[in-house]
């Protein structure tokens, strides 16, 4: 099947042949839709907290965190040019400027250009004399390629995203200033950005500007570190009928593997804790605090939840007997709402005791959830395997046979949605980091279609980060509220109350 050209491209790239075939294999039988059998909702898989609740657990983490290990882990590689497509339509011709703005976000765009934080640095490329409300050609190929600020070719992270009274602060540095609030311990400020190969240089110099001012702000240290997604984790990609897909010069297409190829940039990172928010989800400090709240509070249950797993597992390492056996099945249903396997009730005492501790011995997640309110996204579900167990995922709406009658009604009476706010705990009792390789389901992949030169190709995205990536973590929903989701798709939302300092 492959050349000696092939293999060269392999090695290069650090991917066994066996994968690639493995891939091939996967685009001609597909992915399995996820076998979702019920929303997970309030009391049943989603966990609401009173007031009280909410304080408790944020002391736990007050208390505690101290002591811990820990990274704020940022997926930041994302380019922001399709934050400016209708922008870009313009600047193209394809698209004019439309002046009923309820139609037309690039009329929006122009009619409040001096609200934006990036507008000063667009004012100064563009001279003072211009008018920026008119001159939409000049203003937008200032805004958007490298004659000017190059916005359209830039990482989300690197755009001013918030006007303040004495500065403006990129979502890269939002981050930073969020950072300081809850993912800080004796180590000082651990943070983590996943970024393209192109942009590390230009990241790195910009987060170097900014530590000194943060440490002062913060009394500690910050120590920021950067990875880019692995070229072993491309996916192959293959034509309609399923044959490999090469160049004109008769290499193998490769392709990005999607966001669930960072499992291995999350695998390397040393740590007791790792929080995980997308780069473009920040708010000015004025609205900061429901985010730096609930933070706390689900590290809070991540840290009690943690030490209650590491004791469990302890206690059955040195014995065990039908007390403790129903006392952490009742936790297993409980606290992750599970359902373990139909054979489980079948098994000796001591094969309990042995499925048990491998239920427990896991990474374990503490996932925040939204309210839905219209948001695409994946959303929380209950999903059963073929052994009958049943946990709790977060599943994407392509993971779904929306033409099933069944499946649709479930969807339907689903009530949360994924707004990517998590907490994981990545060491097992003993101290010892788990290889979180061996926790994805590889049945949890999407396969698309794209075209390259004119023609037609199928791509494979590797399982989802906080989807199939993590399906065997052990996993707890909290509700959040809404405040905590301020995602920024396109450059006008910027223009919300959220972005406004």
């Amino acid at each position: 099947m492959f050349t000696e050209k092939d293999s060269e491209q392999f090695k290069a790239k650090g991917i066994d042949p066996k994968t690639v075939e493995k891939q091939i294999n996967q685009f001609k039988k597909g992915f399995p839709y996820a076998n979702i059998v019920a929303p997970a909702t309030i009391k049943n898989g989603i966990v609401k907290l009173s007031d009280k609740d909410r304080d408790f657990y944020i002391s736990i983490f007050e208390k505690k965190h101290n002591n811990e290990d820990i990274v704020k882990f940022i997926p930041a590689s994302g380019a922001a040019s399709r934050m400016f497509k209708e922008l870009f339509a313009v600047l193209n011709n394809e698209k004019s400027i439309n002046e009923d703005k309820s139609f037309n976000s690039a009329y929006n765009f122009f009619m409040n250009i001096e609200k934006f934080a990036f507008y000063n640095d667009l004012k100064k490329c563009c001279n003072k004399e211009s008018d920026l409300k008119k001159e939409h050609k000049k203003v937008l190929k200032y805004l958007l390629t490298k004659t000017g600020l190059n916005y359209g070719n830039l990482p989300k992270g690197l755009l001013k995203f918030h006007k303040y009274k004495n500065e403006e602060r990129t979502a890269a540095e939002e981050h930073l200033a969020e950072g300081g609030e809850y993912a800080k311990s004796k180590n000082g400020v651990k943070i983590h950005f996943t970024v393209s190969p192109e942009h590390t240089k230009i990241f790195k110099k910009h987060t170097d500007k900014l530590t000194g001012k943060y440490e002062e702000r913060f009394n500690t240290q910050y120590i920021i570190s950067f990875s880019t997604q692995k070229p072993s984790t491309d996916t192959i990609a293959v034509d309609l009928k399923n044959n490999i897909f090469r160049n004109s010069d008769g290499s193998i297409l490769f392709r990005p593997g999607g966001h669930g190829a960072l499992i291995e940039n999350l695998n390397d990172i040393e740590a007791d804790i790792i929080f995980i928010k997308n780069i473009d989800n920040v708010v000015p400090d004025r609205l900061k605090n429901d985010t730096v709240t609930y933070k706390k509070a689900i590290a809070g249950i991540l840290i009690e939840t943690r030490d209650k797993i590491f004791n469990y597992i302890r206690l059955l390492k040195k014995y065990y007997d039908k007390k403790l056996i129903n006392e952490i099945k009742n936790f297993l249903e409980t606290e992750f709402f599970a359902t373990l396997d139909n054979k489980f009730i079948s098994k000796s005492d001591a094969e309990k005791a042995e499925y048990l501790i491998e239920k427990l011995n896991r990474p374990l997640r503490v996932c925040g959830m939204v309210k839905n309110e219209g948001e695409p996204g994946g959303g929380p579900f209950f999903v059963q395997k073929e052994s009958g167990s049943v946990s709790l995922q977060i599943v994407e709406s392509a993971q779904i046979d929306m033409s099933n009658p069944e499946k649709a009604e479930i969807v339907k009476n689903a009530t949360h949605f994924n707004p990517v706010d998590l907490v994981l705990s990545v060491r097992d009792y003993t101290g010892k980091k788990f290889d979180l390789n061996k926790f994805v389901d590889e049945n949890t992949g999407f396969i698309s279609q794209k075209s390259k030169d004119g023609k037609e190709l199928k791509a494979l995205e590797l399982p989802g980060l906080w989807n199939g990536a993590m399906a065997d973590w052990n996993t707890i929903f909290v509700e959040v509220p809404i405040s905590v989701f301020n995602p920024v798709k396109t450059v006008n939302d910027l223009l919300k109350d959220a972005h406004s300092a």
